[in-house]
């Protein structure tokens, strides 16, 4: 799968898990897919301080990338 491709799976998979961040008043911006297959993001709103974005990180946001594109090495937040 090409660098391209990838992208757009991993903004698919957020784009279905946003509206569940934002019922919640947070949000999620990709920030960077790195070449080792390790996708940065940033979460927003309340999921930027929450106690519990740990937790969505790893079993939301995580969970529906690897869905979309199992090559994906791990999901990271570059805010937490």
């Amino acid at each position: 799968m090409e660098k391209h491709e990838i992208n757009e799976k991993v903004t698919a998979a957020l784009e279905q898990i946003r509206p569940f961040l934002q019922a919640d008043g947070g949000d999620i911006r990709l920030v960077e897919i790195t070449d080792d297959l390790i996708v940065k993001v940033e979460l927003r709103g309340a999921c930027g301080c929450c106690p519990y974005s740990i937790q969505t990180l790893k079993s939301g946001v995580e969970k529906a990338i690897k869905e979309e594109v199992p090559q994906i090495k791990s999901i990271v937040a570059v805010n937490i």
